[in-house]
C-alpha cells in the first residue's frame, strides 16, 4: 500500500449550507464552465446572478489568451453575465506581467497568438512583434484560432535562436460545441518538437499565479476555484492552496474524474454552476474499497475476470452523490497501488438512470 487510507475522513468535503456561502470569492474558469464556444452554459447566468446576490463576488480566470479582457467582459455581459474588465484575469495578462518583470521597458516580444496577447503586452509597456527579423527579446505563445503553420514556423525559428519562450498555458484541448478541439498546449508541443525543447516558463493554470493574483486584487482570504478541467483548474487550485469545485459541463467526464491523480483532485464535485447554491454532502470511505455519499454507495471490485470495475452497491436518489462516492472509492484504489483502469460501465448506467447528464460519460 502506497498511502494510508483514513476511513471515515471525507475525501470530498461537505457543506450543510449552500456551498458559496462558505467562501468570500468565486474564481471561475470560463470555457466549459460559463460558456462553450459562443453560447452560455445552460443556467450559468442565473446561477451566477444568485451567487452575486448572496454577497459572494466573482472573478473570471481563464487560460484562453486569445481575447482581450475587455472583449471577455463584453462577451460575458452579452451572455447575461454582467462583467467588468477588473473582474477578468487572462493567462495573456499574467504572461505579459511576467515578461515585463523580466525584460527592459519597450522590449519587443514575438507574438504567437491573437489580439489578447498583443493588447496585454502593450498594456505592460512591451512591443508586440510578428517576425524574428524585427529583433524581439522573447517569444510568447498563446491560443489563437487563426494560428497557422507560418506563425508556428516563426516561433520555432525564434526558440531555436535561443530567445526566452513563454507559454500562456499548456491546455491540450479547448471545449467546442462539437467536443474538444486542439488547445494551446497542442500547438506548444508542435513548436517544442520542431525546436527540440519546451517553454522556459508557463504563465497560466495549473501554475498558481493567476488565482493568487485574482484573490489578492479582490482582497479575498477564502476563495473557491470553480473549473471543468482537472489538469488546469483543479491542479491549479491545489497549487494555490485553495479549495476547488469541479463542474461537469466542460472537458472532464466520469472516466477522467475516477482516474484523477492526487495533485488534481477536486474538493467538491457538482453538475454545473448551480452547485454553488446547494449544500454538498461529504463523501467518505466506509471500507478500504467502498465509499458513501448521501445514501449512495459505490465500491471498487478487483475480483472480476475482465478486470477491476466500479460497482454500485446502492444508487440512492442523486446522481451526483453516487458519482462522488464512486470517485472516492476509485481514488482509494489508486492510492493503495491500483494501476489498472477501472471499468465504469455499471456506474454510468446507474448515474444516467438517476437522471445524470449524458455528457458525463466522457
Amino acid at each position: 500500500m502506497t498511502e494510508t487510507i483514513d476511513l471515515g475522513q471525507p475525501a470530498l468535503l461537505g457543506s450543510d449550507l449552500p456551498l458559496a456561502s462558505g467562501y468570500d470569492l468565486a474564481l471561475l474558469d470560463l470555457d466549459g464552465v460559463v460558456y462553450i464556444g459562443k453560447d452560455a452554459v445552460p443556467g450559468a447566468a442565473s446561477a451566477l446572478d444568485a451567487v452575486r446576490g448572496s454577497g459572494v463576488p466573482v472573478r473570471f480566470v481563464t487560460n484562453n489568451a486569445s481575447r482581450p479582457a475587455q472583449v471577455v467582459a463584453d462577451l460575458l455581459t452579452g451572455l447575461g453575465v454582467p462583467a467588468t474588465v477588473a473582474e477578468v484575469v487572462t493567462s495573456a495578462q499574467v504572461a505579459a506581467a511576467l515578461l515585463a518583470r523580466r525584460l527592459p521597458p519597450g522590449s519587443g516580444v514575438l507574438v504567437v497568438g491573437a489580439a489578447g496577447l498583443r493588447d496585454a503586452l502593450t498594456e505592460q509597456g512591451l512591443v508586440p512583434m510578428a517576425s524574428v527579423d524585427e529583433g524581439p527579446a522573447a517569444v510568447v505563445q498563446g491560443f489563437g484560432p487563426d494560428v497557422g503553420w507560418r506563425l508556428l514556423a516563426e516561433a520555432t525559428r525564434a526558440v531555436r535562436s535561443g530567445l526566452y519562450w513563454m507559454a500562456t498555458n499548456l491546455d491540450l484541448t479547448v471545449p467546442t460545441p462539437y467536443g474538444p478541439g486542439p488547445g494551446n498546449g497542442t500547438l506548444v508541443q508542435v513548436v517544442a518538437t520542431a525546436a527540440g525543447r519546451g517553454p522556459d516558463e508557463v504563465a497560466g493554470k495549473p501554475r498558481p499565479g493567476a488565482f493568487l493574483e485574482a484573490a489578492r486584487q479582490a482582497g479575498s482570504s477564502r476563495p473557491l476555484v470553480v473549473g471543468d478541467r482537472l489538469d488546469t483548474d483543479l491542479e491549479g487550485a491545489r497549487a494555490a492552496g485553495m479549495h476547488g469545485l469541479l463542474v461537469l459541463t466542460g472537458v472532464t467526464g466520469v472516466t477522467e474524474l475516477l482516474a484523477a491523480s492526487t495533485k488534481e483532485r477536486p474538493d467538491y464535485v457538482g453538475d454545473d454552476l448551480h452547485a454553488l447554491l446547494a449544500p454538498h454532502p461529504a463523501a467518505r470511505l466506509v471500507t478500504p474499497e467502498q465509499a458513501e455519499c448521501a445514501g449512495a454507495v459505490a465500491r471498487v471490485d478487483t475480483r472480476g475476470v475482465a478486470g477491476p470495475a466500479v460497482r454500485v452497491v446502492q444508487a440512492g436518489t442523486d446522481p451526483v452523490a453516487l458519482l462522488r462516492a464512486a470517485a472516492v472509492a476509485s481514488w482509494a484504489y489508486q492510492d493503495a497501488g491500483g494501476r489498472q483502469p477501472l471499468d465504469p460501465t455499471d456506474l454510468l448506467a446507474a448515474v444516467q438512470a438517476l437522471g445524470g447528464a449524458a455528457g458525463w460519460a466522457r
